[in-house]
């Protein structure tokens, strides 16, 4: 879908090569886009006739046992982070895809399967290094650069180009994990007990509800699991789920986290081509649950899928204005996952997934997660910045004043 070529690539290995680059192309006023993992999906990470800033090969990692804390290069994928901090036996909070670049998550926000327990990715950065507009190398954190610090928690790659990450870490190996799958025909009260269910969550159990077919092609209806409290409750916490209804497939058990990490995985494989639309919903009623059912059954293909992510727990008891990232409520991140293999289907894929999102407006809170937008335009914008927006703008007044970098979820300065 990301058919794009840009102009320059400069293929950084360390900060001093960043340093360059941002120099290069500021002195010569080029269309800068930054790439790191390259899953952005609007394809902002590559623009054809851009100079590409590409991190991809920056992918160190240091880990701090006693502290807990982990140092990224910015060129890191979600499963090598994860595989280097559970060497330890410890972890992050991090998205859903093995394959995502880690940079543009923790600065987009960060939904991932710990965030009822331990909070976004976002909320687990303790400071970051970032190349300025200008070439300055500076540190973000709670004590250097506070509004810095505050604006690539969720305000993306709007003030510089982020060259590594320092994250907390906590002690996570092993959790109850899997999917459970219903034929769709139950969708409509399975999805209202998934309400119930999932409104009564603990901290330590994060849910995905989720209408897609099986692997055989059959039409269902299920969650994804992961629950991170102690073995002797999670029996009790799942009891109810497991026990709902005959399920076509029930894989939840005790397993490495490495493995829950990579349960989605099969959905996205690279290669494929994608359509995404996001959109906030905190109230999932009986007429949301019915335009769901309907618009899922007219998918023109068995690849796509619709998801309904939740966010609860820790990540909705930080206050709106604490981080960039503003929607600290409970509620799941709706997203139509259009998906198929011949350009000859884009336009149908493409319609359905506008089709099914338009349908489920008046349900939505009129928030959208940034980091799932496949289309940017500037409502787009300030749905996905919220209250903090206008905060936002004077921090890229004073940072990036001339919008150097502009290929992102784009906070225009009001000074140009």
């Amino acid at each position: 879908m990301v058919d794009q070529r840009p102009g320059l690539i400069a293929r950084c290995a360390n900060t001093s090569d960043v340093v360059a680059a941002v120099n290069f192309a500021r002195s010569h006023d080029l269309l800068v886009s930054v790439r790191s993992g390259g899953h952005n999906i609007a394809g902002k990470s590559v623009t054809t006739g851009s100079f590409t800033i590409d991190l991809s090969q920056m992918k160190g990692i240091e880990v701090d046992v006693q502290g807990r804390t982990a140092r990224c290069q910015s060129g890191l994928k979600l499963g090598e982070l994860d595989q280097g901090t559970q060497t330890f036996g410890l972890a992050t909070v991090l998205g859903i895809a093995t394959d995502t670049g880690m940079a543009g998550v923790a600065i987009g926000g960060g939904y991932g399967w710990l965030a009822g327990k331990y909070g976004m990715t976002c909320d687990n950065l303790v400071s970051a290094e970032l190349v300025l507009a200008d070439g300055r190398v500076v540190t973000a954190s709670a004590q250097d650069n506070q509004d810095l610090f505050w604006g690539i928690r969720g305000g993306g790659g709007n003030f510089g180009v982020v060259t590594s990450f320092e994250y907390q870490l906590h002690p996570v190996t092993r959790v109850w994990g899997g999917l459970i799958l219903h034929p769709r025909s139950d969708a409509r009260n399975f999805l209202r007990f998934f309400r119930e269910y999932a409104a009564g969550a603990p901290d330590e159990l994060t849910l995905i509800a989720l209408l897609l077919c099986t692997p055989d092609g059959d039409p269902a209806v299920g969650a994804g699991v992961c629950y991170c409290g102690p073995t002797d409750q999670a029996e009790k916490v799942l009891k109810p789920l497991k026990e709902y209804g005959s399920p076509l497939a029930d894989s939840v058990e005790r397993i490495p986290y490495l493995e829950q990490q990579k349960l989605l995985d099969g959905a996205w494989p690279p290669g494929d081509q994608y359509y995404w639309k996001t959109g906030l919903v905190s109230n999932l009623s009986d007429d949301a649950i019915e335009v769901l059912i309907e618009h899922a059954a007219q998918a023109p293909g068995q690849l796509s899928a619709v998801a309904l992510q939740q966010l609860h727990g820790a990540a909705t008891r930080v206050l709106p204005d604490e981080t960039a990232f503003a929607h600290r409520y409970d509620h799941y991140n709706f997203i139509p996952l259009a998906r198929w293999t011949s350009a000859s289907e884009a336009e149908l894929n493409i319609e359905w997934a506008r089709n099914i999102w338009q349908a489920m407006q008046p349900y939505s809170d009129g928030a959208v997660y940034g980091n799932d937008l496949g289309e940017q335009d500037d409502d787009r914008v300030g749905a996905a910045y919220g209250s903090n927006f206008d905060r936002l703008v004077q921090l890229k007044n004073r940072y990036d004043p001339t919008n150097l970098f502009r290929l992102n979820l784009n906070i225009k300065p009001s000074t140009t």
